[in-house]
């Protein structure tokens, strides 16, 4: 790992920390500490998403034709500026202005720290280089509000606005951190598209298999992320009986299986067809499905019920643990030459749009129709194995098998030199 790269993965540690300061706790703090109400703050969670959906299609372009260093320093100052003012905010219009600011902020900060990922590594570093920034990104959360929650408090606006102080100063830091990266050109892979595009959607959505991929990444999101904390949590409480604080149980499954297997299950997927690593992430997220079917329509005890859901959370981590060295490698290998950038920028638009649909879909479901609910989320599963295995097809043997680039001819900056040499 070179200093670049080591530079970069502090950076999405550090943004990880800071955001998981604040995130879980901005509905109490809009709706309760300052007495927007409810309302309010549910236009806060909704305007996060809103501002990314506006932003993401420009980020792309502005990431080719810039350069990721630029977009992502623009990025973090324009976050720290959205949390400074979100911490001091008491009118519902500043708070929904500095909500716009940190989402905007926020939502760059992905596609541009992902192309600088893949402007630092090689085709066979790359899966690994995406894990470590899932783990580092999910210990960072972890971490992050677990100190915020022992700061807050609810009879005290001032411990809120030293929490989004805090996580400002962490922004800025990384302004610091990432000012001193040097980003080097992308090393290609045989088999990648050879044309250099100027960030077109138009190139883009011809790109079959990248069509393909954002489909599958959009089910992928909306059938698990999309629901950790809406449709399923709803349906733990309303179906299976789940506590609050077995609620936050199956939260920390979920992250302690990622942040503990990880390595491991990187060890088992990078020498395997991505596609196929996808299709089983279908099937081990259908198992999941199935589990909190038996945990919510069940005749169990509440003690199995509750280990049930719990085992449910664990079971999305396992997956997620392996779509991370999997999927974002894929999306840059698919990009052509100097447009890594756009195609990043792309998927997280779709991640972005699963993740405003996902709640909004299963929020409802899951808290009154449990069966129904159960039912099309085992399908969506299944669904993504199916997806995954047409996906393949689309795939040239060194996007589905990167290990195989390591014999073959390598294209830097435009020349062709030996993989070998």
């Amino acid at each position: 790992m070179g200093a670049a790269m080591r530079r970069i993965h502090v950076g999405n540690a550090l943004s990880a920390f800071g955001l998981g300061f604040t995130v879980p706790y901005l509905y109490v703090y809009v709706a309760q500490v300052r007495g927007l109400g409810a309302m309010t703050a549910g236009l806060v969670l909704a305007v996060f998403a809103v501002a990314a959906l506006v932003v993401l299609p420009f980020a792309g372009r502005a990431i080719v034709r810039r350069g990721p260093l630029p977009v992502l320093l623009a990025a973090l100052v324009t976050a720290a500026l959205g949390a400074l003012s979100l911490g001091v905010a008491s009118s519902a219009a500043a708070v929904l202005v500095s909500a716009a600011l940190l989402g905007a902020g926020q939502a760059v900060m992905q596609p541009a720290l992902a192309t600088m990922i893949v402007d630092c590594s090689s085709a066979e570093t790359r899966s690994r280089a995406f894990a470590m920034q899932f783990f580092l990104q999910n210990l960072g959360l972890g971490v992050g509000g677990l100190i915020g929650g022992h700061l807050v408090d609810t009879s005290s606006a001032a411990s809120f606005t030293l929490l989004f102080a805090i996580e400002a100063a962490m922004f800025l830091l990384l302004v610091v951190v990432m000012a001193t990266v040097r980003v080097p050109h992308a090393p290609r892979i045989a088999g990648a598209p050879l044309t250099s595009g100027r960030g077109s959607w138009k190139q883009l959505l011809g790109n079959r298999a990248m069509v393909q991929l954002c489909v599958l990444g959009f089910v992928l999101f909306f059938a698990c992320y999309g629901q950790f904390e809406s449709g399923l949590s709803a349906y733990g409480v309303e179906a299976a009986g789940i506590s609050t604080s077995a609620l936050g149980t199956a939260l920390a499954a979920n992250t302690l299986v990622i942040v503990v297997a990880q390595f491991a299950v990187l060890r088992f997927v990078e020498r395997r067809r991505r596609s196929r690593v996808i299709a089983a992430v279908g099937l081990i997220w259908a198992v999941a499905w199935s589990v909190a079917g038996y945990a919510g329509l069940g005749h169990g005890s509440q003690e199995m019920a509750t280990a049930a859901f719990v085992s449910t959370y664990a079971l999305f981590g396992l997956g997620e643990a392996m779509l991370s060295p999997t999927v974002a490698p894929l999306v840059a290998d698919l990009a052509p030459e100097g447009m890594a950038g756009q195609y990043n920028s792309a998927f997280a638009l779709v991640k972005q749009l699963a993740l405003a649909v996902g709640p909004a879909v299963g929020g409802p479901l899951g808290a009154s129709l449990h069966a129904p609910y159960i039912v099309a989320f085992l399908l969506f599963s299944l669904g993504i194995t199916v997806l995954a295995v047409r996906l393949g097809r689309q795939l040239t043997e060194v996007q589905d098998q990167p290990w195989l680039g390591k014999s073959r001819v390598v294209a830097r900056g435009g020349a062709s030199v030996s993989a070998d040499v």
